[in-house]
């Protein structure tokens, strides 16, 4: 009988989405949806200082994002919540005196004081630090006498002889000794479970049949293993991802700066863009394309083909492909996209580019090849919400027009009056231009460089044509009227 397969990402809501807990729950989601299974999002919530009800909302924010659903979870609900640990603990505490009741679970009353002396002493004899076992056979009479006195302990559990062996879909067969296991913290002495405890009863309790995480999480696969033995539980299938690193080879901080999703959305950049970017850190398509769909993903996506090695987060490429997803989008799309970076930059208002839609997604279409970000196009036509008296000039312009002179700009300005009686034609002004010229004889810069500048402000941009388009005649003629003022 074919297990069907139920997968969970369990983030913390200790700050917004970083990209490094995205990529988890991306692969996560995709080999949910490529088997058919089920996705659960889970919040462990159990740190109660840093988790906020804000950086929740905000997880949820960067997931939906970047397109990722949850098929049981907060806001959506299921058959095995609760979905947040911390509405979990009475289940956890129960679990934790069962074990206790068994045997594989012990108090500790050691203080603070002596592990950290036990820590100290054992790393300098080139020991590895672990828990020295000094309450592990204490009787039920000495144990009941020490709470009866006050003493608060820790439970831990009792760690047996032995070996832990698992086969992981990407690292291959993994072995431990138990030897090398410390009888680990499950329940701390304020009664708040610990990590491993809460997040292997809560995957069992949610039926998880594959656990997807980064690498750092190998070492605590073992306890887990362990305690999903002593429970008498079926074991799931474990796959370890590689740790996303910055080009300095480093882990992905928090601390280093943009690594949250959201930055990411706030910089302008297309959620597909990211998406296929994660996509990339630490798996492929075919090792030939770096762009492809979702779609595409959901057809080859097998855990399997993810690598060992550490991947790199590499924000030019990011960037290159940002400005590839750009460029596939519609015009109308880009326009509704790039909006809200166009009303933040006090440009226009939301109900004024409403108003003027057609005209708006003909000022994109013009910056469509040249963006590789939305927040990328309100500096580029600025000029175009500008007063015709008040177009800001860019020094690189004013240097260029600058070589040039304006006499070439006067004349065609003479000349150009007439040809914009009735409206601006793009094409036939384009034509006409070109004649007029070689009948002048002049050369192009010495009139593109004064005009560009008196039209837009900027060195470089798109069609000066299409420019005048967009401007319309009178417009046109008073920014060269005032460029000429301004450059002359």
């Amino acid at each position: 009988m074919t297990v069907e397969v139920r997968v969970r990402y369990a983030p913390s809501p200790t700050g917004r989405l970083h990209v490094g807990g995205a990529r988890t729950a991306l692969f996560n989601w995709a080999w949910a949806r490529r088997q058919k299974g089920t996705f659960v999002l889970r919040v462990e919530d159990t740190d109660r200082v840093r988790s906020t009800a804000e950086h929740e909302q905000a997880i949820y924010e960067g997931l939906r994002w970047l397109g990722i659903d949850w098929d049981e979870g907060p806001e959506v609900g299921g058959d095995y919540g609760p979905y947040r640990q911390t509405e979990r603990t009475e289940d956890h505490l129960g679990v934790a005196a069962r074990l206790r009741q068994a045997g594989w679970a012990y108090p500790c009353f050691c203080s603070t004081e002596r592990l950290t002396e036990l820590r100290e002493g054992q790393k300098s004899r080139g020991e590895t630090a672990r828990y020295d076992g000094r309450c592990r056979d204490l009787s039920e009479a000495d144990v009941a006498a020490r709470i009866e006195a006050g003493e608060l302990p820790v439970l831990r559990f009792r760690v047996p002889e032995g070996v832990v062996r698992f086969d992981d879909h990407i690292r291959g067969t993994i072995e431990i000794q138990n030897a090398e296991i410390d009888d680990w913290v499950m329940v701390r002495a304020d009664g708040n479970p610990t990590y491993n405890f809460v997040c292997t009863v809560d995957d069992a309790h949610m039926q998880i049949t594959h656990v997807i995480r980064g690498e750092d999480h190998v070492t605590n696969t073992p306890k887990q293993i362990l305690l999903y033995q002593a429970l008498g539980l079926e074991v799931p299938e474990f796959a370890h991802l590689p740790l996303m690193l910055g080009t300095d080879k480093k882990k992905l901080s928090k601390r280093e700066g943009h690594t949250a999703v959201q930055d990411y959305r706030d910089q302008g950049y297309p959620a597909a863009a990211m998406w296929n970017f994660l996509c990339l850190q630490g798996w492929s398509l075919d090792g030939e394309h770096d762009l492809f769909s979702v779609d595409d993903v959901l057809q080859r996506f097998e855990l399997g083909d993810v690598s060992k090695g550490g991947s790199i987060f590499d924000p030019e490429k990011l960037l290159w492909m940002s400005g590839e997803y750009i460029r596939k989008e519609s015009v109308e799309e880009l326009a509704r996209n790039c909006a809200s970076f166009v009303v933040a930059a006090g440009l226009a208002s939301e109900s004024e580019l409403a108003e003027r839609t057609d005209w708006f997604q003909l000022l994109v279409g013009m910056e469509q090849e040249r963006i590789r970000l939305y927040s990328e196009l309100p500096e580029r036509i600025a000029y175009a919400f500008a007063s015709d008296a008040e177009v800001a000039f860019d020094d690189d312009a004013v240097k260029n027009a600058a070589k040039r002179g304006t006499a070439t700009l006067a004349s065609y300005r003479t000349w150009l009056a007439p040809q914009l009686a009735e409206s601006v034609d793009a094409d036939a002004l384009r034509a006409a231009t070109k004649a007029w010229v070689g009948e002048a004889g002049v050369k192009f810069p010495d009139l593109f460089q004064p005009l560009r500048c008196a039209l837009t402000g900027r060195a470089g941009g798109p069609d000066l044509f299409e420019v005048m388009s967009i401007l319309g005649a009178a417009s046109t003629l008073a920014r060269i009227d005032a460029g000429l003022g301004r450059l002359g």
